[in-house]
């Protein structure tokens, strides 16, 4: 069965590949997966959560899975105790351990799942069950350097496995009706932990908790962003860029760096959110204009050497800001280009590119439909894999030209926007469709295979 091509603008094609499509868990409860990271290194298996409602916003799930790509067997990696939750879960690229959210136990009336009081936590796949620590917690003053004093969020590893990024909420601010003078607000920020640790915290708040990695803040937000300038007052939907990095115009390589979402105010007053990128030195661990760990008043500062810098200026198009449904940014393998959602002229939302030097978004998808969920590249930087029109595609990447690998499906039957990942092979693309069980539905976990060669 030959796999159709949609041209711009064109009808839907008259054929698409279902007998490809597989659906891998059915027990009736929720499945979620994360937007990234979802495959193990060998591409057998996938872990998703177990959180119940659709797009995951109810954080209630008590179990870290995966599933078995050929066998559809099911393991439990992680079961969360003593009224605690569990949920995002991303694979390490080069080895079997799994990274997740895991919330407060015992939760009592001051002190309830949020996103200031959260933690990432790691399992190795080989000792289902016991969960270390990601990062350190120190909830009262002195604060501790390498230690967070609030919540991470969506921590993914970066193409090495070495360090590990996140977004982060402050729990010492967000006690705080406005700043004090000369103080921050919580705000979004981003964060990476690096394996400097392990860190240790003195017991002198019963929420501090030691942790294996060395953990600091690398974005830079401000509660009074000058209308017009690169200030942000949030910095989320973050990714690593490249496997190992980008090139800069000389020919030297930036080792590590991250793409984010930043939120800015333009000259009219408007906020929208625009591409930023932080570029990362060796070493996390020395202070910069600040202490690593904040104060009572300030957030943690980030390390020195480390640049925050603005990539797009789109306040003066018809339909200014990255747009969208909810999704991360995403760059290419080889770093060259950092994806993301934009509406075109006519109001459709489209995939567009921009480098991480900077300079003109370039338009890469001219469809009649928006682009509905996140996104991944191929493994070879060739494809994005996204869903449009109820259906699952593959968008060329250099060309523009979109190719449909499902059929259509109902509204009610249609893939979740939430994840669209593609396998280390680039063989297989995962993702969830909300399935019947009686007179429920559930989440479900779905590939679909690529026919003949990967196209990656």
């Amino acid at each position: 069965m030959a796999i159709l091509p949609v041209s711009s603008y064109g009808s839907p094609p008259g054929d698409a590949l279902p007998a490809l499509e597989r659906q891998l868990t059915s027990a009736p409860h929720g499945h979620l997966l994360t937007n990234t990271g979802v495959w193990s290194p060998d591409g057998r298996w996938i872990v998703h959560d177990v959180r119940s409602d659709p797009a995951g916003a109810a954080f209630d799930g008590t179990r870290i899975e995966k599933v078995n790509v050929q066998t559809g067997e099911v393991v439990v990696l992680y079961e969360s105790r003593n009224g605690a939750h569990c949920g995002v879960a991303t694979y390490s690229p080069v080895e079997d351990k799994v990274v997740f959210i895991h919330g407060p136990e015992h939760p009592a009336a001051g002190w309830q799942y949020g996103p200031s009081r959260r933690r990432g936590v790691v399992v190795d796949c080989a000792r289902p069950g016991f969960a270390a620590n990601l990062d350190a917690c120190d909830l009262a003053p002195p604060f501790t350097p390498g230690a967070l004093r609030g919540g991470s969020h969506v921590h993914v590893f970066s193409g090495d496995g070495k360090w590990v990024s996140f977004t982060y909420n402050d729990e010492i601010l967000s006690r705080l009706a406005r700043p004090l003078p000369g103080g921050d607000i919580d705000q979004r920020n981003v964060g990476v932990c690096v394996p400097a640790g392990p860190v240790r915290v003195s017991r002198d708040h019963p929420r501090n908790h030691d942790g294996a990695y060395f953990s600091v803040l690398v974005t830079k937000t401000t509660a009074d962003p000058r209308p017009g300038s690169d200030d942000i007052t949030k910095a989320f939907e973050d990714a690593w860029v490249g496997t190992h990095g980008y090139l800069k115009p000389d020919g030297s390589r930036v080792p590590r760096a991250i793409a984010f979402q930043g939120d800015v105010v333009t000259a009219e007053g408007a906020t929208i959110s625009e591409v930023f990128i932080i570029d990362l030195p060796d070493d996390l661990t020395i202070p910069g204009e600040g202490p690593l760990q904040g104060t009572a008043i300030r957030r943690p500062f980030p390390p020195r050497g480390v640049t925050q810098r603005r990539l797009t200026y789109t306040a003066g198009r018809k339909f200014p800001g990255i747009q969208g449904p909810r999704h991360w940014l995403r760059s290419a393998p080889d770093g060259s280009r950092i994806a993301f959602l934009m509406r075109d002229d006519a109001g459709i939302v489209q995939l567009w590119t921009v480098t991480p030097i900077g300079g003109e978004p370039v338009q890469v998808t001219r469809n009649p439909w928006d682009i509905a969920s996140a996104f991944t590249w191929s493994p070879s930087g060739r494809w994005i894999a996204h869903v449009m029109d109820n259906s699952i595609f593959v968008t060329d990447v250099a060309s523009g030209q979109s190719v449909r690998l499902t059929v259509r499906s109902s509204d009610e039957a249609a893939t979740r926007p939430e994840a669209v990942v593609f396998s280390p092979d680039g063989g297989k693309i995962a993702y969830i469709r909300r399935v019947c069980a009686g007179a429920q539905e559930y989440n479900q976990v779905f590939v679909v295979s690529v026919e003949g060669a990967p196209i990656s």
